[in-house]
């Protein structure tokens, strides 16, 4: 026998109350409210937009820049800064790995080039004197070799071979990047010691700045062979920039004159809105 406790029949439940349905005339005016609502919020952020923009270009220019843009980048400078050490060294890899690399970037090239009337121009730290350096001169230092990776801001890189002079040892011969004359040495640096150097193609259509670290590195190197050869016109002959802690903007091609500064000095690629300190 089932009593009224055991097995109780389900309720139904009560069917909830349909919405009636808008007429065409209502429909019509909930979409035009809609589209006025998105409308005047697009606006509006278009001239939060538009402001924020005429704010931004209205800031005075740092290298080539608006100032809060080149704080921003700065930012990935100082990281790059913060990772820079003496004793970090780009890796070096078997010299048969060594490619050409393609010809990228020919500004500062197109003027014909004279090698045995080339002179690379070096203005001392805190004077206007230049002195001039023949490629004999540079080929008379210590000749360092190296094979490291080639890499280009556009996300390529390949490897190669180059030899060169350490730029620390051309300013350990030549000591002109202080004030007093003493050498340049990176382990030792002399308290009167140029914080930047500056470097620009003989035309001066192309130019790089470097910190005086980077400049010092020990794979910093004023090259003038590439995978075994003389380097080439298109490739920087006579004398070319190699930072392999660098990208590929900063490896300047056929350097004509160096200077040193106290303040940061001008940057090609900078001016256009990459980073200046443009390391990996």
């Amino acid at each position: 026998m089932i009593t009224p406790d055991q097995n109780p029949v389900p309720a139904t439940p009560n069917p909830a109350p349909e919405t009636p349905l808008q007429s065409e005339a209502q429909v019509l005016a909930e979409a035009r409210r809609r589209s006025r609502r998105s409308f005047i919020g697009l606006g509006l952020a278009g001239l939060a937009g538009l402001g924020g923009w005429k704010w931004l270009v209205s800031q005075p220019d740092d290298s080539g820049i608006p100032h809060p843009l080149r704080q921003a980048l700065d930012a990935n400078g100082r990281l790059s800064q913060a990772y820079f050490k003496e004793t970090r060294l780009a890796p070096e890899f078997a010299r048969s790995r060594a490619k050409t690399p393609r010809v990228n970037g020919r500004v500062g090239l197109d003027d014909a080039l004279d090698p045995a009337a080339w002179r690379m121009r070096v203005q001392g730290y805190g004077t206007s004197k230049t002195q001039e350096f023949t490629l004999a001169e540079i080929q008379a230092l210590p000749k360092v070799e190296m094979t490291t990776e080639l890499k280009c801001i556009e996300g390529w890189s390949i490897v190669v071979h180059w030899a060169g002079t350490r730029l620390s040892d051309f300013l350990a011969k030549y000591p002109l990047a202080t004030r007093s004359g003493q050498p340049a040495d990176p382990l030792n640096p002399p308290a009167d010691l140029a914080p930047y150097v500056g470097m620009l193609t003989p035309d001066e259509k192309y130019y790089v700045g470097l910190d005086i670290a980077s400049a010092l590195h020990p794979q910093t190197l004023l090259c003038y062979e590439m995978n075994g050869q003389p380097l080439t016109a298109e490739h920087g002959a006579p004398v070319r920039l190699v930072t392999p802690l660098k990208y590929g903007i900063k490896h300047l091609k056929r350097i004509g004159t160096i200077a040193f500064a106290d303040s940061r000095p001008k940057d090609y690629w900078a001016e256009l809105g990459y980073d200046w300190d443009s390391g990996h």
